[in-house]
This record gives C-alpha cells, structure tokens and sequence, in this order.
C-alpha cells in the first residue's frame, strides 16, 4: 500500500508537514479575526441566556451560575481545537483524486493526514490565549486547583484523539461515497447535542444520562469539562479516563479497519 513500507521510518517529513499547515492557517487572517470575534460574540451571548434562565428558574445545586458560566466559556476555548476536522485532507483528496498520488509518496498517508491536521489544531490552539483574554471582559472563570488542570488537561487531550478518531472514520466513508456533507452535518448535530459542549449533560433527565454519558461524544466535552468544573472529583478520574481509553482504542482499531478497506479501493472523481 505505502512504498516507505520497511523503510527507516523518520520523523521530520510529518514535522514539515505540520508546520506547512500551521502557515496555510496563517494564511487567512480574515478567518483568524473573525474566529476570535465570533468566540467572543458568543461567550457574551451565552452569558446573557444563562443569567436569563437562572434569574427565573431554580439553579441546580451543584451548577451555580458562575460554574456554568466558566463551563460554557470553556466548551467554547475547547471547540477552537475539538471543532476542526482534523482529517479533511482525506475527503479532498479522495474527492480529487489527488489521494493516488499519495499512495506512491515515501510516507504513512494516514500519519501525513494526521501531521496536517496536528498542524491546524496548533495554529487554533494559539488563538486561545487572545479569545480567552477578550472574554474576560466578559465573564469571570473559575480557576481550579493545579492537579484538576492537570487531570483537565489529560482529558481534554484524550477527548481530542477520541475526536480525531471519529473524523477519521466520517472521512473514510469518502473511499465509498465520495461525498459526506450530510453525514457530518448529521455528526456535527449529534455532537453538539449529546457532547455537552453547549448544555451541560448533567441538566438532561437522570435516566438520559445514563445513556449519553457512555457514548464517545461525552468523552469528548462533557467528561473534560466536568473535571474541569469539580463534578467529577478525583476518586472518579480513573473511571472517567478508563472510559475515554476504551472509546480511543476501540475507535482508533475501527479507524485503521476502514482505512486499510478503503485504502484497497482508491476511487477518483474529478481531477
């Protein structure tokens, strides 16, 4: 499939890789600023509804306002990064058909895709520090203890490998349908619904819960930002990471299924 294969396997290709995409991103900084004001249009918006909402309605014990302030404006920091299809290159080449091409390169193709994409998510990870700092004009956020950000940290950045994976899959489908825009509208939706990444999954009916907090879109957000937001307490790490493990593992073995499926079936479209 790949004629690097048995080669010395070298790292500084997928490094120029990630950097070539870091200055593509950089490129447009139209996209850039509006990025950023569209970040802060919306941690203002969101502080409106939800101080809306709490003024006429109970607030839940555990989710005061200020928590679920700082949880919404984190989802919104979070969704710079988690937001970008990280494997979109994949699609485009399929739908090209320049993806042949790629094939006859000394290179891991699924790794390029992934050195691409780790390159945009860099560039987007960047803009967190001036979106954060325009939207404390805003808001006020919590700050936790230094072993919760950690903890938040590792979590986040399972959930991005678990995000990684499920593009990576959605992307592949291209190998057999060659278009997937209404898939990944659908994913998109589903995503924002049941990730917890604009409403908390703890403010969902007990017995929904159950339910959504074992699929892989809350190991996405919602696990991340629970930690974040004390929810989960230290004695419940362990079961939150063992959950977002086992949906990489399972959706990183189901990924490299589909690839190496599709990968026997090269079809090019266009040109």
């Amino acid at each position: 499939m790949n004629s690097a294969r048995g080669a010395r396997f070298r790292l500084e290709p997928y490094l120029e890789f990630a950097k070539k995409a870091i200055s593509r991103e950089a490129t447009y900084r139209f996209d850039v600023f509006t990025s950023i004001g569209s970040f802060v249009v919306r941690v203002y918006l969101l502080r409106m509804v939800w101080t809306a909402l709490y003024a006429h309605n109970a607030a839940p014990s555990d989710l005061p306002l200020h928590t679920i302030i700082t949880y919404s404006t984190i989802a919104l920091l979070m969704g710079l990064v988690l937001d970008i299809d990280q494997t979109r290159i994949l699609h485009d080449k399929l739908h090209d058909g320049s993806i042949a091409t790629d094939f006859m390169k000394p290179i891991n193709v699924p790794l390029y895709f992934f050195s691409d994409g780790t390159g945009e998510v860099v560039f987007h990870a960047f803009l967190i520090v001036p979106a954060l700092l325009l939207s404390l004009l805003f808001v006020h956020i919590d700050i936790p203890a230094p072993g919760v950000l950690a903890a938040f940290a590792l979590s986040f950045l399972l959930g991005y490998f678990v995000g990684f994976c499920i593009n990576f899959i959605l992307n592949c489908i291209a190998f057999w349908t060659l278009e997937i825009s209404g898939v990944q509208l659908i994913l998109t939706w589903v995503t924002d619904l049941l990730g917890g990444g604009i409403i908390p999954l703890i403010l969902f009916p007990l017995a929904l819960q159950k339910a959504i907090f074992v699929l892989p879109f809350a190991a996405m957000f919602s696990t991340p930002l629970l930690i974040y937001v004390g929810h989960i307490p230290p004695s419940g790490y362990a079961a939150a990471f063992g959950l977002q493990i086992s949906w990489l593992l399972l959706l990183a073995a189901g990924a490299w299924i589909i690839w190496r499926a599709g990968a026997r079936r090269v079809i090019v479209q266009g040109g």
